[in-house]
């Protein structure tokens, strides 16, 4: 009877069950989405950084994980000093840059030798590598963002480019430079980002990271295998904060939506109150009845939800290929908790309303 009396209210106003469903679905997705966002681009470029080959980076004192915004304040001698350790293998330096103009970009300024010599080099698809003063090397992903290829002039840092090669993903950055060029693109001559450390075996990595602690005290120095578990969004400043934030704002407008759509429930249905309890259904039958309804409409909504996160990623990534959006069943289920919880707080003061109503009163409401 219950099970019959919960799907007959739903389908009695579908426009108003849809409306439900859609909030429920949008405070879903929007969980989803943000932290499938965060994580999934924090994953990546972990991914990335480890995917260079190198085993230590350094870089200035009190730098953050986040290299992309290091800036350059340490000259490049330091990188001779470097080369100079025991069980050190090969050292490379890099410069890095921001760009936010027309579109965001970190390019990576290199010494092509250097860098392969502790990355291994790059996998080129399409071209040569760097060459000229004003080569650059474009991924994959990139390449297909901006429609890219061997060939084409690229204006970037308001620098006109000759793109050299396409290279497959995963070796830091997506646009590579000679270092010099953009040295003197950005006023920082001499200078590097990180440096990069190669050593003679993998198992040095300590040893070297102890006399690099020595040489340039005060320094950042850092297993390159440790980035995938530093990249999380507990360790970027003001990121979980963030996180926070929109996960209480998607719950607030599913929360809203449920508890205006439970109660306009109630004063639509007084009469139909009246009628169950004049049959003799008491308090807590009417309260049951509306919270399984608002559980129906929410896991309906969850439903709706999950295939919204996958078809807006879709979507994203459709646009942006160089994004990365990684859903995973554990938030989904979190996110699914979180919605149920807030219908069931937003379908509570409308139950117990509708507990109160007095049998006699409610048959007489017009």
């Amino acid at each position: 009877m219950m099970g019959e009396l919960v799907v007959r209210n739903l389908i009695h106003r579908p426009l108003r069950t849809l409306i439900g469903v859609l909030a429920v679905g949008v405070e879903v997705a929007l969980i989803v989405l943000i932290v499938g966002l965060t994580s999934g681009m924090l994953s990546e470029t972990a991914k990335r950084i480890e995917g260079i080959g190198a085993d230590i980076m350094v870089q200035p004192p009190a730098a953050s994980i986040l290299i992309n915004f290091s800036g350059s304040p340490m000259p490049t001698k330091i990188g001779e000093k470097l080369a100079e350790l025991k069980y050190v293998q090969a050292t490379a330096p890099a410069l890095l840059q921001f760009n936010s103009s027309g579109s965001v970009d970190t390019i990576w300024g290199i010494e092509p030798e250097s860098f392969r010599a502790v990355s291994s080099g790059f996998v080129f698809l399409e071209g040569h590598d760097l060459e000229g003063p004003d080569d650059i090397l474009v991924d994959d992903w990139a390449a297909k963002a901006k429609n890219l290829k061997p060939g084409d002039t690229f204006n970037l840092l308001n620098h006109d480019w000759h793109v050299a090669a396409i290279i497959e993903h995963g070796k830091g950055a997506r646009l590579f430079v000679p270092l010099t060029t953009l040295q003197d693109l950005v006023g920082a001559h001499d200078k590097a980002s990180i440096f990069l450390i190669k050593c003679t075996r993998p198992e040095h990595t300590e040893d070297v990271m102890a006399e690099a602690r020595q040489l340039i005290p005060g320094y950042t120095i850092r297993p390159l295998s440790a980035f995938l578990s530093l990249m999380t969004s507990t360790n970027i400043p003001g990121l979980q904060t963030f996180i926070n934030v929109m996960i209480w704002l998607a719950v607030t407008i599913g929360l809203l939506v449920v508890f205006l759509t439970m109660y306009t429930t109630v004063i639509e249905r007084t009469r139909d109150i009246g009628v169950l309890k004049s049959l003799g259904a008491g308090r807590a039958f009417i309260v049951r009845a509306l919270l399984t309804e608002s559980a129906g409409l929410c896991l309906i909504g969850i439903l709706a939800g999950i295939g919204l996160s996958y078809l807006a990623r879709a979507a994203f990534l459709a646009g942006f290929p160089t994004l990365s959006i990684l859903i995973t069943w554990p938030w989904i289920l979190r996110a699914g908790g979180i919605a149920l919880l807030g219908a069931m707080l937003g379908a509570s003061y409308p139950a117990w309303i509708a507990s109160r109503k007095d049998a006699v009163e409610a048959l007489s409401y017009d």
